[in-house]
């Protein structure tokens, strides 16, 4: 009854009101009103575009502050539009005052410098840029390798894999690891393996190997004359490797080098060795006992030496380092399968 009374009342100022066109656009403008008010219960906050954000700052020049209820948004949401607009009005591309950036491949260049040679300080590597065309400052050299988490010159000691590759051509290194039988017994097998020429050689295999066996089987490699030319061995720290097993290689003039406690990237070569007969050999194949297993071990051990190409050799294979090899005809490519089967060799038709 109430919104019945009212809407009558509504009904009869609206005729009192002279009949021309200021009522017709006053009635509009109520009309607009009274329906933004409904779209702001609905819609807070609805999303403007950029052109929108722009027309709503300009029209706002031309309406009165006080009467800024109308917008949508509230008053200080549209005088920040137009610090925006007046900001992007005054922007114009201006030259950088300061040192021009460096190429980020000469920044890559002088980390990589700083990596492959530690004991090189900033001012080493300043004169060797110097010599390819470059001038960089110390101070710049040094924020480089900061910020690249390269410490100075003198705390970059060489690391296991740098020693390694230097010394690989006088390196034998040597491990042990397990295979486990049919009948789940454990066979320790012992090998050593040149670290330049990746040639290896198994000592022994065993269900027992003490110190005294172990002893054995590197007086039995010295006597072969495998240790001519070598000047350390890396061995860890197993039990298994008592004083006298050091007296043998200590003997022919070789030094004996322990690799840290839980360190296996000090003796890598080996580990990887481990890695690839477990992976092409053991873990394929099961073995009945000890006698079985030495079968397949020397089998395994001429194909790897005498034709396996080594990704470290430059895929040559360790008898045949720095060897020539003539193409074979393809008509005469014959496939040969070594160790029981498992593995393919391609040569020359006999």
């Amino acid at each position: 009854m109430f919104f019945s009374i009212l809407y009558f009342l509504l009904r009869l100022v609206l005729r009192i009101a002279p009949a021309d066109d200021s009522r017709e656009r006053e009635a509009e403008i109520l009309v607009l009103r009274h329906q933004l008010s409904v779209l702001k219960r609905q819609n807070p906050r609805p999303k403007l575009r950029r052109r929108d954000r722009m027309m709503l700052a300009a029209l706002s020049r031309l309406i009165n502050r006080e009467r800024w209820e109308g917008f949508i948004v509230k008053p200080a949401t549209i005088l920040r539009w137009h610090r925006e607009l007046v900001k992007r009005k005054w922007t114009f591309k201006h030259k950088k005052i300061g040192r021009p950036p460096l190429d980020p491949a000469l920044v890559v260049l002088i980390i990589q410098i700083a990596k492959q040679n530690h004991r090189w300080g900033a001012i080493r590597i300043k004169g060797e840029l110097k010599g390819l065309g470059y001038v960089v400052g110390v101070t710049t050299i040094r924020m480089i390798l900061r910020r690249a988490g390269v410490g100075p010159a003198p705390r970059r000691g060489p690391s296991w894999s740098d020693f390694l590759r230097a010394q690989a051509g006088g390196i034998l290194a040597t491990d042990f690891f397990t295979v486990e039988s049919v009948f789940l017994k454990s066979l320790y097998v012992f090998f050593v393996i040149e670290v330049g020429t990746r040639r290896v050689k198994i000592l022994g295999v065993t269900s027992n190997p003490d110190g005294a066996w172990v002893t054995q089987q590197a007086r039995n490699l010295a006597m072969d004359g495998d240790l001519e030319n070598l000047r350390f061995l890396i061995r860890d720290r197993d039990s298994k490797f008592t004083a006298p097993f050091d007296e043998v290689f200590t003997s022919e003039g070789m030094r004996v080098i322990k690799t840290p406690v839980r360190a296996p990237k000090a003796n890598a070569y080996a580990e990887r060795f481990v890695r690839t007969i477990r992976a092409e050999l053991t873990d394929l194949v099961l073995v009945t006992g000890r006698r079985h297993l030495q079968r397949l071990l020397a089998d395994y051990e001429a194909h790897y030496n005498s034709h396996r190409p080594h990704r470290g050799i430059d895929l040559d294979a360790p008898d045949g380092l720095g060897l020539a090899q003539e193409a074979v005809p393809l008509d005469e490519v014959r496939r040969t399968r070594v160790v029981s089967g498992l593995i393919s060799e391609y040569r020359r038709a006999a």
